[in-house]
């Protein structure tokens, strides 16, 4: 539950102001006329998101035993990888969000009220896809009760709350440290999923050591595994190979993303 909310929190607060980023321009330079065309834009690219995940629910669910586990495999790689990017993308990119969606959209808006659909669009469904793949694959490695559900639920409900409370100034928010804290939680999460991952492929022995356990409580059911499941995404059975892999990929992204940026040199005087 938890590892889902984190996820909806996150990755839907940052959905929130990018269009909330859209709104207040548009409302500020005298263009509310363009908003509809905007909310078409968020619209289609959510039922895209939801669209996706769908797919791969129902996906998920047609195939064969072997053919399920690397489906399920594969899709946690692309999603360990996407998330990752994205999170180092927006630790970089967040001071020029604003100006850069700014221009997006007097760019678009100068093509037509298409363009700015469009804008609207992939501005948005950059999150919303990546939410899609991170959920289904989280929800492999977690308990199979409502809980997670129950987590995406409050999750996108604060995120949206957030959202309009920031929009409207009602809440302050130091939001570098919002997702520094955030960022570096969906490594962890992220973590879980690959080792997830690792598991699927040793399943059908496309990796090696599915047999060598650190522990196998397999049908046990307990507050430290629901506490593993619902955070970190350990579950109830691991392998030296996926506790290998898990603590190499999150010593090295969370020593690079907490890295403090090493301060520019100051500019030398040149004497003419």
């Amino acid at each position: 539950m938890l590892s889902t909310f984190l996820i909806a929190l996150r990755e839907g607060l940052e959905a929130s102001l990018i269009i909330g980023i859209l709104v207040a321009y548009l409302t500020r330079t005298n263009r509310k006329k363009a908003l509809p065309w905007l909310w078409l834009g968020v619209a289609t690219a959510v039922l895209l998101s939801l669209g996706l995940g769908a797919f791969l629910s129902f996906t998920s669910t047609q195939l064969s035993v072997r053919g399920e586990e690397i489906f399920a495999g594969t899709t946690s790689l692309a999603a360990v990888a996407l998330v990752t990017i994205m999170v180092f993308w927006m630790k970089n990119s967040a001071r020029g969000l604003r100006d850069e969606l700014q221009g997006k959209v007097d760019h678009a808006l100068g093509f037509g009220k298409f363009a700015l659909v469009s804008a609207a669009f992939f501005a948005v469904a950059r999150e919303g896809l990546e939410t899609a793949l991170f959920v289904f694959t989280n929800f492999k490695t977690v308990s199979k009760d409502s809980a997670p559900s129950i987590g995406l639920t409050l999750g996108l409900i604060a995120a949206i709350a957030l959202g309009v409370g920031i929009y409207r100034r009602s809440i302050k928010l130091n939001l570098g440290k919002f997702f520094t804290i955030t960022g570096s939680a969906l490594l962890v999460v992220a973590g879980g999923v690959l080792s997830h991952g690792i598991s699927e492929f040793q399943k059908f022995g496309a990796l090696p050591g599915a047999n060598s356990y650190i522990w196998n409580w397999r049908g046990a059911n307990s507050i430290l595994t629901t506490v593993l499941e619902g955070t970190i995404g350990i579950g109830t059975s691991l392998t030296w190979l996926q506790i290998l892999v898990w603590g190499a990929y999150l010593s090295i992204s969370l020593r690079i993303y907490l890295a403090k940026a090493a301060p520019k040199p100051a500019a030398k005087l040149v004497n003419a």
